[in-house]
């Protein structure tokens, strides 16, 4: 088990918890930052949590479910305060419903993460710190303690999972919810380099072409919120082709895009897409979090191959970055 130490101090209204691994600082960090591993041990073996967000970034949020034995869900939000890639991030960890929104019956929690080098691999010194002795004793009688060693002693085998996570590895969709599915990938190019490719139009229309044999002869993009946005492919020697159209919600450059999209020409529902983009080892971590009007909707995208169409084109794109650094 990791925890090497706990220390509640009542003065401070602090709970510290220490944490020592075999693994690197920067392997460690990329447990944290990307959703995929956070999710594997946030939380205690019986609660599993599952992030629907995760802005990595000041001012960005994180939402996450965790779902019990008897399928009861319990949802909590992080606000992100402080990021210092590689060596400390702070986030305010409140209780909340599905949209993120707190709790104000239980308490909010700031919390401190530091990352520091060892002898033997890294330590995680985790500091959470309440308003007021009543809230310290509230979360301790929860079983807070109890949870964390739970949850942090399920990071050595997320930690040891070298390839599932790393660069190199094609795109991949995992179902969160009856409407939503994450699909993410690692692409070798830095934050700028990845949030340019999705906003400038003439580089798009290099990379973003799903299988072969397309061309994207319309990429008018949204310049700033409220904006609408129009792509269209049509098929190389001509043919049909389709389009989609949609607006632009949110932006936090080179962070996060929140979008609608709508195909053009059906009466199909419109879907909510949030791309988030972090800094990982190896590049930049593309996670794509879309919400479809039901399931029988998000399992026929699915079936159409969509991911596969994805991979292509992200391939492709590390293709254009890769030829850009040699050039």
């Amino acid at each position: 088990m990791p925890v090497t130490s706990v220390e509640t101090d009542l003065d401070q209204l602090t709970l510290t918890v220490v944490a020592d691994f075999a693994a690197p600082v920067i392997r460690l960090w990329g447990a944290y930052v990307d959703p995929r591993q956070l999710e594997r041990f946030w939380g205690p073996p019986t609660y599993p949590a599952t992030f629907l967000r995760h802005d990595v970034a000041v001012g960005g949020r994180s939402v996450y479910r965790m779902t019990g034995p008897e399928g009861d869900a319990h949802y909590g939000c992080w606000e992100w305060t402080h990021v210092d890639a590689l060596r400390s991030f702070e986030v305010v960890d409140w209780f909340a419903d599905e949209s993120g929104a707190p709790n104000t019956d239980l308490p909010a929690t700031h919390m401190a993460f530091a990352f520091e080098q060892t002898a033997t691999g890294s330590r995680l010194t985790t500091v959470a710190r309440v308003d007021s002795l009543e809230q310290l004793e509230q979360l301790l009688s929860m079983g807070v303690l109890e949870g964390t060693r739970e949850a942090m002693s399920q990071i050595d085998a997320v930690l040891a999972d070298l390839a599932e996570f790393a660069d190199g590895r094609a795109a991949e969709a995992q179902i969160l919810s009856d409407t939503q599915v994450r699909v993410a990938r690692v692409i070798r190019g830095t934050i700028d380099q990845v949030w340019r490719a999705h906003t400038d139009p003439e580089l798009m229309k290099r990379w973003l072409l799903g299988p072969d044999g397309w061309t994207m002869p319309v990429c008018e993009t949204a310049a700033k919120v409220g904006d609408s946005y129009r792509y269209r492919w049509e098929p190389v020697g001509g043919g049909e082709g389709f389009g989609f159209t949609g607006e632009l919600l949110e932006s936090e450059a080179p962070h996060r895009a929140v979008t609608t999209e709508a195909m053009i020409g059906t009466d199909f529902p419109a879907t909510l897409n949030e791309l988030t983009l972090t800094p990982v080892q190896g590049g930049t971590l593309l996670s794509l979090v879309i919400t479809y009007a039901n399931a029988e909707m998000r399992d026929a995208v699915l079936a159409t191959g969509m991911t596969g169409g994805m991979e292509t084109s992200y391939s492709r794109l590390e293709g254009l970055l890769d030829a850009s650094v040699k050039a």
